[in-house]
C-alpha cells in the first residue's frame, strides 16, 4: 500500500482567532502579547497549532477556552493563509476563525496570565506577520453579515436594552443608524421578547430589557429573511 508519505513536504498548520468583545466603549478586539520569537513583544491575534488528534474547529475552541474561560462560543471559520513567506520562521498555513463574546462573561484573571488585553477597533495596534490583514478580513465579513442579518447577540448581556443593541450594530457597521427605523425593523422580526423589567440606569423612566428569542431567529432564517440596514 502507498502510506508513505516521508518524501512529502511538511507544513506547520496555525489557528488564528479574531475574537470581538463589545461594552459601553464598543466594539473591541482581544489581542495578545507575544513572548517568544520571531517578533517578540508585538502584538498578535490570538492562536495556536492544530494537534494531531484535533479537527481545525475543535483546535479553535479549546484555542478560544484556554484564553477568554468560555465553552460556548460563536464562532465562524473565515479564511486560509498560505503565503510562502507569512512567517519568517517557518513554513506556516493559518486558518482564520473570528469569535463573538460577551466582554463581561469572559475569564479575566485568564486574560491577564496571558498578558492579554482587549483594545477598541479604532485604536487596535498593528500587528504581527499577516494578522492586519486577517482582522480586516473579519471585520469587512462581521460587517457584511450584520448589514442583511440579525448577528451579534453574543456580544450583549442576556438582557439588553433597545438602545444597547442600536449602539452595537453602530458600533460594528462604523456609521449611524436612524433609530425609529432600526428598532421597526427589529421589531418587525418578532426575534425579542420585552420583558416587564427595566433598566433604570438608562434614564428616570428607564429603559424596558430585552432577550433574544433563538427559536424565532432560526424560523427566520429558514424562510432567508434580510435585515437589509
Amino acid at each position: 500500500m502507498l502510506n508513505n508519505y516521508s518524501a512529502t513536504d511538511k507544513v506547520l498548520l496555525a489557528v488564528d482567532c479574531i475574537i470581538f468583545g463589545f461594552d459601553h466603549e464598543g466594539l473591541k478586539i482581544l489581542l495578545i502579547k507575544r513572548d517568544f520569537e520571531p517578533q517578540k513583544g508585538e502584538w498578535s491575534l490570538i492562536g495556536g497549532f492544530l494537534k494531531n488528534d484535533e479537527v481545525l474547529d475543535h483546535a479553535a475552541a479549546r484555542i478560544l477556552t484556554t484564553y477568554t474561560g468560555l465553552h460556548t462560543i460563536y464562532m465562524e471559520q473565515l479564511y486560509t493563509y498560505s503565503e510562502i513567506d507569512r512567517d519568517p520562521f517557518e513554513r506556516t498555513i493559518s486558518v482564520s476563525y473570528y469569535a463573538l463574546i460577551n466582554i463581561e462573561n469572559h475569564n479575566a484573571q485568564l486574560i491577564e496570565n496571558y498578558h492579554a488585553q482587549w483594545f477598541k477597533i479604532a485604536d487596535a495596534p498593528s500587528l504581527i506577520f499577516d494578522h492586519n490583514k486577517m482582522l480586516e478580513y473579519a471585520i469587512g465579513r462581521l460587517r457584511y453579515k450584520t448589514s442583511i442579518k440579525p448577528i451579534g447577540f453574543e456580544l450583549l448581556p442576556e438582557k439588553f436594552t433597545m438602545r444597547q443593541l442600536l449602539e452595537l450594530y453602530e458600533s460594528i457597521l462604523s456609521k449611524e443608524l436612524d433609530k425609529r427605523n432600526f428598532i421597526s425593523k427589529i421589531n418587525s422580526m418578532g426575534i425579542l421578547n420585552k420583558l416587564d423589567e427595566k433598566d433604570m440606569q438608562s434614564s428616570r423612566k428607564g429603559s424596558f430589557l430585552y432577550t433574544f428569542n433563538k427559536e424565532k431567529y432560526e424560523e427566520k432564517l429558514l424562510n432567508n429573511f434580510a435585515l437589509n440596514l
